[in-house]
């Protein structure tokens, strides 16, 4: 009976300093927001708008033409960190300010329930591979690219199949769209006007054109050989902005890891009219 009451309170101790420290938190949170406008990046809105996707599938570059979009930045003069106060990472920012209702952010999770309006980017899982290879080659060295696939340690947040499927699934009831990377590349001009006309902006097409401009590869990789990229842990002599090319898995990925990365995602990229 002793032992009980003790664990009995120990487990109200423990609950009611959890209270209290969930109150300080709330409260110095609350005063940080009233001091600088900063709001913690897990604190949004239903009305914000998630620009989704498994790494490497177009998320920088539709991070860019979202702030060019919503708020008419001139993506080639602005640097990095103006963009990411624009359209947070979620990765990267502990804070973020509210410039609008709604808001947008970048992320790569897989499905949130907080995530209430999703423009999910789907991309050529094998392209999406061979880019997120060479992105954690040019990171963290040397890597066994067919291991990689196989077993997919490092590979965040997990492999490219179980996230398409996850998103597609649309496990919490989310308002979504799909705007697919090859689609995005064969005609910029009509997935941002899906993208404006789901997001409930008006934009003119003028400023969609500019948008779609001032985005392409060319002076997307230009704007980072003259400025640099800023993404933490980026090394200053590997290009971020690559090489961006639909069917690049042809030429750069290897027949064993092809096979590889079939024996999981072969189904996904049926259903998804890659095969």
């Amino acid at each position: 009976m002793k032992g009980r009451a003790t664990s009995f309170a120990k487990s109200v101790g423990s609950a009611a300093a959890n209270r209290v420290e969930r109150f300080i938190d709330s409260t110095l949170e609350k005063r940080l927001e009233s001091l600088t406008g900063l709001v913690p990046i897990n604190h949004t809105k239903p009305t914000d708008v998630h620009i989704c996707g498994y790494p490497k599938s177009g998320n920088t570059w539709f991070q860019h033409l979202a702030a060019a979009v919503v708020y008419g930045v001139n993506v080639e003069l602005a640097p990095d960190t103006l963009l990411n106060e624009l359209v947070p990472d979620v990765h990267f920012k502990r804070y973020y300010r509210r410039f609008g209702d709604p808001c947008f952010f970048k992320s790569h999770h897989l499905p949130r329930p907080d995530y209430r309006r999703i423009v999910y980017l789907l991309r050529d899982g094998r392209d999406a591979m061979v880019s997120y290879y060479h992105h954690l080659s040019a990171t963290s060295g040397p890597i066994d690219f067919r291991r990689l696939v196989e077993g997919g340690e490092g590979l965040f947040p997990g492999k490219w199949h179980a996230h398409v499927e996850g998103y597609l699934a649309n496990p919490f009831g989310a308002d979504m769209i799909v705007i697919r990377y090859e689609d995005l590349k064969r005609d910029p001009l009509a997935e941002l006007q899906r993208f404006c006309q789901f997001a409930r902006i008006e934009r003119d097409e003028e400023t969609l054109v500019s948008a779609v401009g001032r985005t392409t590869f060319e002076r997307m990789q230009s704007k980072e050989k003259k400025s640099g990229w800023e993404t933490p842990g980026w090394p200053k002599d590997k290009l971020f902005v690559r090489r961006g090319k639909v069917g690049s898995y042809r030429d750069e990925m290897p027949a064993e890891v092809l096979q590889a990365f079939m024996r999981d995602a072969e189904r996904t990229l049926v259903t998804q009219g890659y095969l």
